[in-house]
């Protein structure tokens, strides 16, 4: 296992300790503004430092302040999807989104989180991304073009290339 790898794991495994033991902050209050896009259910939170997370219409999510420092370090996704930018330097501790299934951790990156249909699917744009199941310290560390499915259960995770047509229909619900 690479120093790289080592380190993401680690990161998941804090980020996962401290996100279920606070109280979640609307955007307001964890420093991001939150706009609507016209023509479209979606909405863009633009958030400090250059964080950009568009929201997935219909998705339910809740922001999270862990530190209590009024910026967003987490976000707790129930339903749909979201697709986070979060240029280098933009979440000091690193972002964190926690699902039923997964949880996903990146500084400096840009990717996409999907709930649905009993799994949580992440996908990569750019940098890299820690995943692993909430009650396991196995996980993996997914690169550009790399994705995962993450169900219920202890079976290894799988990382794939995806396939152009599944990214272009995942992007294109961000209007990307």
């Amino acid at each position: 296992m690479s120093a790289r790898d080592r380190f993401f794991r680690s990161l998941v495994a804090g980020l996962f300790a401290g996100v279920f033991w606070v109280d979640a902050a609307l955007a307001q209050d964890a420093g991001c503004a939150s706009k609507p896009v016209a023509g479209t259910s979606r909405q863009i939170l633009r958030c400090w430092e250059g964080l950009i997370i568009i929201v997935e219409g219909g998705a339910r999510f809740t922001l999270v302040d862990r530190d209590r420092n009024g910026k967003v370090d987490a976000v707790r996704l129930r339903r749909k999807a979201l697709l986070l930018d979060a240029p280098a330097g933009s979440v000091p501790g690193g972002l964190a989104v926690v699902t039923p299934q997964a949880i996903a951790a990146a500084r400096g990156t840009k990717w996409a989180v999907d709930v649905g249909q009993g799994k949580t699917s992440v996908f990569v744009l750019r940098g890299r991304v820690a995943v692993n199941r909430p009650a396991s310290t196995a996980g993996v560390v997914l690169a550009p073009g790399d994705g995962v499915d993450v169900a219920a259960g202890t079976g290894p995770l799988i990382v794939k290339r995806w396939p152009a047509k599944r990214v272009s229909a995942l992007l294109t619900r961000f209007g990307q």
